[in-house]
């Protein structure tokens, strides 16, 4: 019998970001502002996964997200699993939910829409969540969620 080998350390408290497409995974990083923090964060790319064949992970120890942070991160990642951890433990899991709306998050790639003239926030109404397809409520401009660019 082989034995299973840990790829991504083990956190006593925090969460884990899981099933994170690896195209993706950057993206997801740069939304959660991971530069910023200063705890200890592992990311695993690549990694194999028997469900997708390939999966990203990201553990940050010691941190929560609020909900509207971690659902926005179905923009980027609609599958992805959030696991919480206390004392080494999985106490919940649960998939990310596409928001309704979206606001101040994604830039409009309509370069004649208000948003990329004044000094005003973007919002986008969520028009297809399997897609995760947005519509700009200002110029009507729809996004597919290839092209969604984070502010």
């Amino acid at each position: 019998m082989k034995k299973k080998e840990m790829l991504v350390a083990a956190i006593r408290n925090g969460i884990v970001i899981d099933h994170i497409p690896p195209t993706k995974l950057f993206k997801v990083a740069t939304l959660l502002q991971l530069d910023e923090f200063d705890g200890r964060i592992t990311i695993g790319n690549n990694l194999l996964s028997q469900s997708y064949g390939r999966k990203g992970v990201i553990k940050i120890e010691d941190k929560s997200f609020d909900e509207e942070e971690l659902n926005r991160i179905a923009l980027v990642a609609p599958n992805v699993r959030l696991n919480i951890i206390k004392d080494y433990e999985v106490v919940e899991k649960r998939q990310v939910v596409v928001p309704q709306e979206v606001v101040g998050l994604v830039r409009c790639p309509n370069p004649k829409c208000i948003t990329n003239n004044e000094p005003m926030p973007t919002r986008f109404r969520v028009i297809d969540v399997a897609e995760c397809t947005l519509r700009c409520c200002y110029c009507e401009r729809k996004l597919a969620n290839e092209r969604i660019e984070l502010l």
